[in-house]
Parts: structure tokens; sequence; C-alpha cells
């Protein structure tokens, strides 16, 4: 996995994205490998570029990882960062230029997780300092002071908007288990450094969100999309991937709480939900994206997020419960991944596979959404773990 992480994932990060006309990084690289030099530049890669690199750096002490958390890290304070009205900007021209100044608080949680571990990884006081900020802006404006939960999006200015959707692949619902998911992972990073009582009570809040309001409790599967009051929206919809990523991220708030009792608590849920996740799980080792049980469709490609977090949370089940059937899910699945999804020659990985094998060339090899932060933490975690 070091193997991979450095030569085949990182490398590629370094070599081939970096941006040194305009500043930070590129904003895409086709499926087929053709760079896109003027593609706009979204803030989930940058943020996710910064956290990796800083991770990288803090794991291995190399200096090119720091020299790219760095360069990731400036680039989003100077460009990504909302001067006027705090925030980030959800999307940026090849220039630097904002082209979409929406506020989606899932941008705004992953630009957090990376300052935090840029924080972590070198204790650098204005990566931390950014990292503060942008989680109080989150507590000011995503915050639902009277159903409680996290709300997707605002206008610039933070005035209410009408379409608050991450993406047009999702619905168009208040609050999602997706964002509050990628909330509560960079409240627990920033956690680690920063022992604030008004953060360790958000980060209890979200934990209990999770398991009384987006967990189904007759299913274990985590429910997608909700109303403000928490009433389920958008069907029965099982996501296979966010269960077993939120079985492990779940755990990990509970583990940095530091909370014996909430520990007690979240740990047979945990099982639970990654149990659950087997649903999705192939006899190849892969597992499928999603299904919607109401219309009976079924995503089944094999994605390489989904993957890379069936490695950690499988892995995670058989750390601390000692599942050996949970690692040997880990093991086949990596098996999976190194036979069907890596690029052994062209770096990085493919973006999913098909149940017939065919490789997927025609989204993006690095882009808005395709990023090393999973495949690459996938890896750190496996190597910090064991």
């Amino acid at each position: 996995m070091q193997q991979v992480l450095q030569d085949n994932i990182l490398n590629f990060w370094l070599t081939r994205m970096v941006d040194r006309k305009n500043g930070g990084f590129y904003g895409r690289i086709k499926g087929d490998g053709t760079l896109v030099p003027n593609a706009n530049k979204g803030c989930i890669l940058n943020a996710r570029i910064l956290w990796t690199f800083s991770a990288a750096y803090r794991v291995l002490g190399k200096q090119e990882y720091l020299d790219a958390a760095t360069r990731a890290k400036n680039y989003l304070i100077e460009f990504f960062y909302d001067k006027g009205f705090g925030g980030t900007y959800w999307e940026l021209d090849y220039l630097g230029l904002p082209v979409d100044t929406k506020k989606q608080f899932y941008a705004l949680g992953f630009a957090l997780y990376g300052l935090s571990e840029y924080a972590r990884a070198t204790g650098d006081k204005e990566a931390l300092d950014y990292a503060i900020r942008l989680f109080q802006t989150i507590e000011e404006h995503s915050l639902d002071k009277e159903m409680n939960g996290y709300i997707e999006a605002c206008t610039r200015e933070w005035k209410v908007i009408e379409d608050m959707r991450l993406s047009d692949k999702d619905a168009n619902y208040p609050k999602s288990q997706n964002t509050h998911l990628h909330i509560i992972e960079p409240y627990t990073n920033l956690y680690r450094i920063w022992k604030d009582e008004r953060l360790e009570k958000a980060l209890r809040n979200l934990i209990t969100i999770f398991t009384d309001k987006i967990l189904n409790p007759e299913t274990h599967h985590l429910d997608l999309f909700f109303e403000n009051d928490w009433t389920r929206g958008a069907g029965a919809l099982e996501s296979y991937g966010h269960d077993i990523e939120c079985s492990w991220l779940l755990h990990e708030a509970a583990i940095v709480l530091g909370d014996k009792e909430v520990l007690k608590r979240v740990e047979p849920i945990v099982q639970q939900v990654a149990k659950a996740s087997e649903k999705g799980l192939l006899p190849d080792g892969s597992m499928i994206h999603e299904a919607n049980l109401d219309t009976g469709t079924m995503d089944d490609d094999l994605h390489w997020w989904v993957q890379a977090e069936t490695v950690v949370g499988f892995a995670n089940i058989y750390q601390h419960f000692g599942d050996e059937a949970a690692l040997d899910k880990a093991r086949k699945c990596w098996e999976y991944i190194k036979k069907n999804l890596i690029d052994w020659e062209g770096g990085e990985w493919y973006w999913s596979c098909n149940r017939q094998g065919e490789i997927n060339k025609v989204d993006d090899k690095a882009g808005f959404w395709k990023c090393p932060y999973h495949n690459g933490r996938m890896c750190l975690e496996i190597i910090e773990r064991f």
C-alpha cells in the first residue's frame, strides 16, 4: 500500500496536476489521461489535495509532500476563501476567479479538514486559525438551531438558496447524510489539535444525530436525504459505500472524543452499519455503489472511492473487534482494486469498472470529484493502523 500511495497516487498528482502557470493545481485530467489546463478549479478538489499531502507528510515525512500541501493551503486561503463574507467559494475558473460563489457546507467541511490536517502535521498557526474560523462559520450558518442538524447550502451572503444539491445526481433536500458525514469528519480532526468546549459539544451532537436521526433502526443502513424536520426524503435509498465509510468515521469520532460512555453506545452501531453494508458486496470482493429499493434500480458499478472505503471500514472492524472475516473482506477488496482499478502505467486509479470488468475511461482520472483523498487515505489508514 505504501508503494501504491507513493508511486501510483501521490506521484501522479505531483507530476501531472501542479499548475505552475496559474497557481495551485489543475482542475481536470480526463479518464483517458488528457490534461485540461483551462478547466475550472473546485474547492473539493483543492481541499482534498491539501488533506492528502498534509497527511502523507505527517506519516511519511517527505519534503515534496509538505511542498504540495503548502501549495494547496496557500491557494485555498488566497483564492477559495471568501474575504468578504467568510467561508469558501464552490468553484473558480482556471485563473482563480470565482465562477460559483455559493456556500456549500460540504465544501467548507473539506476545507476545514484539509487545514486542520496541515496544522496537525506542521503546527502551522495560520492553518489552524482558518480551520477554527470555518468551524465557527459552519456553526453560525449551517446548524439548524430549531430542528438540529446541518443544512446543505446558502448563497454567498448566507441567504436562503433554492437549489441545495451537492451535485446534479443528488436530490434537492435541506439535509443529507453525506454532508453530515463530511462535517463530523473534519470536526473530529480539528478536535485532535484544538480541545475547544464548543467543538466538543458539536462533535457529541453530531454523533447523536447519526445514531438517532440518520441511522435507519430497521435496516441499519443510513438514510440519505431529509426534510428540515428529519422526515426521510427521496425514497428508500441505500448507499453501501457511504454505509461502510460512515461506520469507521463514526467510530473514529467517538474514539477521538474520548468519552467511554459514548464509545460504548456507538460501537455496536458501528458493527451493525458495517454488517449492513455487506449487502453491496460481490463475490470478487468489490462493493457496488447504491440501490433504490422503491424503483428496484441499482448502480452496480464498482467505484474507486467505494472500494477504498470498503478496505478501511472492514479493516477497522477487524482491528477493534477481532473479526477475522472482516479482515478477509478488506484483503479481498484490496486484491480487486489492484487487479481492476489501479492504472499501473498512467498513474492513479480509474473512476470505476462495471460488473463485466470493463474500465470506465469516460469519467475523470482527476477532477472536481476525483481526488487523491479516498484512495490516498485508505493507504495511509492501513499504514498507520498496522
